[in-house]
């Protein structure tokens, strides 16, 4: 069997339980378990053990919610409408079990903050700061530095993604933190004098 055959087993199993349970009470032997891999083969692939596999998860997790909001940036036909509908799914996305435990609860405690930052947020620096250069030159936006724009959308998106991730109602914060950011979003519009 080779690694690619054995991880793939290794990280659904991880991911169901990261998701379910938690980092701290998923059990690594109950992970191997499931995956139906041995010790041998666990420790060979993933030698820095349930971290190293949560990273691994986490990375996946990640790049699953970067493709889903591309997805609904390519759907738009401005590109006002690109950076609304890029927030919306990434706030759609925190309010999934998988995003909201994996990501955004336990990946900057396990991770630790820095590494966790750096997963996807170069990535979404640098299609945020794209989207609200294309505004400008659309006429969308008025002329402003973008990279400290995107900066500020995006922590305030990560904000409102860890309200999501922390309430009890998920759904119910999804739809006060869009509406909260979507003004913030509006004031980007608004020239200053």
């Amino acid at each position: 069997m080779d690694a690619s055959t054995t991880s793939a087993p290794l990280l659904a199993a991880a991911r169901e339980l990261f998701a379910d349970r938690g980092f701290a009470e998923a059990r690594l032997e109950e992970i191997q378990e499931r995956a139906g891999v041995s010790r041998d083969q666990l420790s060979r692939l993933f030698p820095g053990g349930k971290e190293e596999l949560f990273r691994a998860v986490a990375v996946r997790v990640s790049a699953e919610t970067a493709q889903r909001v591309r997805l609904a940036v390519r759907e738009a036909t401005t590109p006002w409408e690109a950076l609304q509908r890029g927030v919306a799914a990434f706030l759609d996305a925190s309010a999934t079990p998988e995003v909201r435990r994996i990501l955004l609860r336990d990946g900057p405690a396990v991770l630790g903050t820095e590494v966790w930052r750096a997963i996807d947020g170069d990535y979404a620096i640098a299609l945020i700061d794209r989207v609200l250069e294309k505004a400008i030159e659309a006429g969308q936006l008025p002329r402003q530095p973008t990279r400290p724009a995107a900066h500020v959308v995006l922590g305030a998106l990560e904000e409102a993604a860890m309200t999501v991730a922390c309430a009890d109602d998920p759904l119910a914060a999804r739809a006060e933190m869009g509406r909260t950011v979507e003004r913030l979003l509006v004031g980007l519009r608004t020239p200053i004098g």
